[in-house]
């Protein structure tokens, strides 16, 4: 991030640090000295009119003051009377000093002003002097000198030490400046990293950074958003998948119907043909003896029949699915069902050959299910079973206890469904063998019908294949208490 807000912030800060400590040197450097100037030559004024105020009256306190003055200000002092004669010097007395000098140069000026300053140099002390002339009340001259040496020296030190300081200045303001920006960055940081995630559709990352301004309002108004943004996204994604499930399942819808019109249809074909064709045969006396007549009419009956259940078959299933249906549940035996199902279906066990063995102990429950649709599921897996057996005629029916459930099989010898057939068998008019099928009858719903009842009342079945045969299931509520 070539021209981040961390850099440009700690840059700026840093430089603008910077520039004002080196301001505040330039300063120093060119007018620290002559601030000095100004405050030594006040402060010479105020000792002068303090000993202005004392010398005529007692001139040896004003001396002993003057001692004073000169020992701990670094300042002489020279007195001189109307005629020049000097009265007191706290220096060689000498008629060379610059002081005097100054005075005998501008003593006019000094006449109307009552003071003068200026700056002198003495050549025999080759040294430069900061002197203020003041007329006292008396007529006597007072003159006060300070050397700039120690003023210069004094502007030099305070220069030298500005100059550390600020160069400890500049480098602790960096550190400081890096830590503040990258404290005053880091949330805005944050809010980035949270946006890329938004933008990414990740909305699991929350703003926590506590900072008490309107940073922290933008990060709650970001999570607020995030919030919002993964609602909206929820349910345009729940309504999305919805749509395909409403759009799959009207394809499937579609292609059940066109499969039912083409099935119905393939169904009814074949008997309404025969119908149709036996009655035309009827109808020109093909056969006139009484006997064939007959077998047109039984033909005839059949094919009606076998419509009579398809159609049958179709109403309860359409009931079924659609939802109109209830069941009526109750409790009762399993074992007496089971019984009374199999004394009715003992003459075509007979005529078959078939000897259906029952586990009848196994059978023994109280089950909670609508017994007539019950026995309607046993009836489509016992003529399923009967119509595949194979020649060693086994038909076996038992029962397995399990949690608050009854599982009940019904098992036949024969051929292995195939694999791909599994789970399609169940489905409308759905025929592994069509051709063996019409043979036996069979309209292709008896499987439906035990997927619709249920699917109605949420219990699961199925088929297997095992090694001797095929073996049909479905599970029963076992009665409460």
């Amino acid at each position: 991030m070539p021209s981040s807000i961390r850099r440009r912030l700690f840059t700026g800060v840093t430089l603008l640090i910077a520039f004002f400590v080196l301001f505040s040197w330039i300063l120093n450097t060119n007018y620290l000295e002559k601030y000095y100037l100004s405050q030594k030559n006040n402060a010479l004024m105020a000792n002068a009119k303090n000993i202005d105020r004392l010398y005529p009256d007692r001139p040896e306190d004003t001396y002993l003051q003057i001692e004073s003055l000169e020992r701990n200000s670094g300042i002489h002092v020279t007195i001189l009377d109307s005629s020049m004669a000097i009265q007191y010097s706290s220096m060689v007395k000498r008629k060379s000093d610059p002081g005097i000098y100054l005075l005998m140069s501008r003593q006019d000026e000094l006449a109307q002003k009552g003071s003068i300053s200026g700056l002198s140099r003495d050549r025999f002390l080759n040294a430069d002097f900061l002197n203020l002339i003041y007329l006292l009340k008396n007529g006597h001259y007072l003159i006060l000198s300070t050397p700039l040496a120690a003023i210069e020296q004094s502007a030099g030190i305070a220069n030298r030490f500005f100059l550390y300081t600020g160069l400890a200045t500049i480098i602790l303001a960096i550190i400081l400046a890096f830590t503040f920006a990258r404290r005053f960055t880091r949330p805005i940081l944050e809010l980035n990293d949270i946006a890329q995630s938004m933008a990414q559709l990740d909305f699991s990352k929350r703003y926590g950074i506590k900072t008490n301004d309107e940073l922290e309002e933008l990060g709650t108004s970001i999570n607020s958003l995030s919030d919002q943004l993964n609602g909206a996204i929820s349910d345009l994604q729940s309504a999305n998948a919805k749509l395909k499930e409403d759009i799959e399942r009207e394809r499937h819808i579609d292609e059940m119907r066109k499969e039912f019109v083409y099935s119905v249809s393939h169904e009814l074909k074949t008997p309404i043909a025969l119908i149709q064709g036996y009655a035309e045969g009827l109808k020109v006396n093909v056969n006139e003896d009484e006997a064939s007549k007959n077998f047109y009419c039984e033909v005839i009956m059949d094919e009606a029949a076998k419509m009579n259940k398809l159609v049958k078959e179709l109403l309860d299933l359409s009931q079924m699915e659609t939802g109109y249906f209830k069941l009526e549940k109750r409790d009762f035996k399993l074992s007496e069902l089971l019984e009374r199902l199999l004394n009715k279906y003992q003459p075509i066990f007979n005529e078959k050959n078939v000897i259906p063995r029952v586990e009848k102990q196994s059978c023994d429950l109280l089950v909670h299910a609508d017994a007539v649709r019950i026995e309607q599921i046993l009836v489509n897996y016992i003529n399923n079973a009967l119509n595949h057996l194979d020649d060693s005629r086994v038909l076996i029916i038992k029962c397995e206890e399990l949690e608050r459930k009854v599982k009940v099989s019904v098992f036949n010898s024969g051929k292995p469904i195939p694999d791909e057939s599994l789970d399609k068998i169940f489905e409308s008019f759905y025929k592994v063998d069509r051709a063996r099928t019409r043979a036996y009858g069979g309209t292709g719903l008896g499987l439906s019908i035990v997927r619709a009842i249920q699917e109605l009342d949420q219990n699961a079945y199925g088929a297997v294949n095992l090694e001797q045969g095929v073996e049909f299931w479905f599970e029963i509520d076992l009665a409460q208490g």
